[in-house]
C-alpha cells in the first residue's frame, strides 16, 4: 500500500517524539468521548495532571481543542470539558469507483462539510484526473484561506486493479489497459501540495466505521463492503488490519463453491439482472441512493447475496473469531437493512459447530463510506493515535 505518514505520532523515544503521541492520544480520547476534562484524561493516560493539563494547553493554543462551560461537581474547583475543535483542521478524500467517483471534506470532528458526486459508465485516467483537479477547487472554495491552510492531506480509495475484471464491467479494453500503465496516487501527489494516502476502497470504508461509525464501540470485527464489487475489511483488537500489501479484507474473492463471492454479491450482478429486465440500471449509482421501484430483481439479489455472505461471515468468523461481522454497502438504509436480515435469517439454518458466536449489523454510512474513509485517512496520520491502546487504558 502506497501510503504517507506523519512522524509527529510515532511512538519515539526522545522528548518530542513522547509529546507528539501524548497529545495525538489525548485528541483520540477526546473523540471518542466527544469531551474530557484535563483530570479524566491524566486518569486515562496514566499521566500526571500537570503533565495532561500541559498536553491540553499546547492543544488548545494549536487550535485542535476548545475549551466548553465549566462542570461544577459537589466539591473541588469545576471541570472544564475539552473537545475537538471543528475548525482544527480539514481533510479531503476522493473515492474512485468504477461506476461513480466521490470528493468529500471532513472537518477535524469528521463532520461532512461538503461532497461532490459524479456518475459515469466506466472512467478513462483522464477523466478521473479532471474530476479530481475541478472537484478539489469546487469543494474548498468556500474555504477561508486560513482554513485552507489547515488542510492536512487528501486521502484517495480506489479499488486495487482498476484493469482487471473486463468482463464484468463491460469497460472497453483500451481504457483498462491505460489504467494498467497510470499511477493514481502518483498524479495526485502532482497535482496537490498536499500529503497524500492511499487506500483499497474497501479498506477506507472499513475505517470509517472504525473511526465513525459503530465500529467505535467494537473491538473485533470483520467488514463487508457491497459496492459494484463487495469487498471488505478486518479490524482487530481495535485497529485497522491491512496485510502485507494492504489487501486484507479482500472479502471479494472468498471462495463459495467454485466460484467467487464477488459474482453474487456485489452490485455488478443486481445491475445485470435489471439490464436483462430492461429496466435502466443507472438508478443504483444515485448519489442520493434512491433506486426507486427496481422490482423483483432486487428480491432475487438480496436473497442470493445473503446466502453467499452468510457463507463467508462463518468463514471469516473461523479465521479472525469476531465479535461481530459487519455489513455495509453503496446501497439505500432499507436495502442494507433487508440484505442483514436475510444474511441473520441464514446463518440461523448455518452449520456453525466449532464457530464462536458472533452477531451480524448494519454498518452505519452508507454510500458515503469510501469517500469518508479516504478523508479520514489524514486524520488518522495526523491527529490519532492506536485505537488499541485507548481501548487497553480506557477498558
Amino acid at each position: 500500500m502506497n501510503t504517507e505518514r506523519s512522524n509527529n505520532g510515532s511512538r519515539g523515544t526522545s522528548q518530542s517524539g513522547i509529546r507528539h503521541y501524548n497529545q495525538r492520544l489525548a485528541l483520540s480520547l477526546i473523540r471518542k468521548a466527544g469531551s474530557l476534562p484535563k483530570a479524566e484524561i491524566a486518569r486515562l493516560t496514566g499521566l500526571s495532571a500537570q503533565t495532561a493539563s500541559v498536553i491540553v494547553r499546547h492543544l488548545e493554543r494549536d487550535g485542535l481543542v476548545v475549551a466548553g462551560s465549566p462542570q461544577r461537581g459537589k466539591v473541588g474547583q469545576p471541570l472544564i470539558p475539552f473537545s475537538l475543535d471543528p475548525e482544527g483542521a480539514f481533510s479531503i478524500g476522493l473515492k474512485v469507483g468504477r461506476r461513480s467517483g466521490s470528493l468529500m471534506l471532513l472537518d477535524l470532528t469528521g463532520a461532512v462539510r461538503k461532497s461532490i458526486h459524479q456518475a459515469y459508465q466506466f472512467p478513462t485516467p483522464q477523466e478521473v484526473v479532471n474530476f479530481i483537479s475541478t472537484g478539489v477547487a469546487a469543494l474548498i472554495a468556500d474555504l477561508s484561506p486560513a482554513q485552507r491552510q489547515k488542510i492536512s492531506g487528501l486521502g484517495v480509495a480506489a479499488p486495487f486493479e482498476l484493469w482487471n475484471w473486463e468482463q464484468e464491467t463491460g469497460a472497453p479494453h483500451a481504457v483498462l489497459e491505460a489504467w494498467r500503465s497510470f499511477d493514481l496516487a502518483a498524479e495526485t501527489r502532482r497535482l496537490f501540495e498536499w500529503p497524500v494516502h492511499f487506500c483499497n476502497d474497501a479498506t477506507a470504508a472499513c475505517a470509517a466505521e472504525l473511526l465513525l461509525g459503530k465500529g467505535q464501540n467494537l473491538r473485533d470485527y470483520g467488514y463487508f463492503y457491497v459496492g459494484y464489487f463487495v469487498g471488505g475489511g478486518i479490524v482487530i483488537d481495535g485497529s485497522l488490519y491491512q496485510g502485507r500489501t494492504g489487501n486484507a479484507g479482500a472479502f471479494g474473492s472468498f471462495p463459495i463453491g467454485n466460484r467467487q463471492l464477488i459474482y453474487t454479491a456485489s452490485l455488478h450482478a443486481l445491475e445485470q439482472d435489471l439490464i436483462r429486465q430492461g429496466v435502466d440500471s443507472s438508478v443504483l449509482w444515485n448519489a442520493a441512493g434512491d433506486w426507486g421501484n427496481v422490482g423483483e430483481a432486487l428480491d432475487r439479489w438480496v436473497e442470493t447475496a445473503a446466502a453467499d455472505l452468510a457463507q463467508a461471515c462463518v468463514g471469516a468468523a473461523c479465521v479472525i473469531e469476531p465479535a461481530a461481522i459487519v455489513i455495509d454497502g453503496a446501497m439505500p438504509p432499507h436495502v442494507r437493512a433487508k440484505l442483514v436480515a436475510r444474511v441473520t435469517a441464514k446463518l440461523v439454518t448455518a452449520n456453525l459447530q466449532g464457530v464462536t458466536p458472533f452477531t451480524v449489523v448494519e454498518g452505519s454510512i452508507g454510500v458515503d463510506a469510501r469517500a469518508m474513509g479516504a478523508a479520514c485517512l489524514p486524520l488518522f496520520a495526523n491527529f490519532i493515535t492506536d485505537r488499541d491502546m485507548i481501548f487497553k487504558e480506557s477498558d
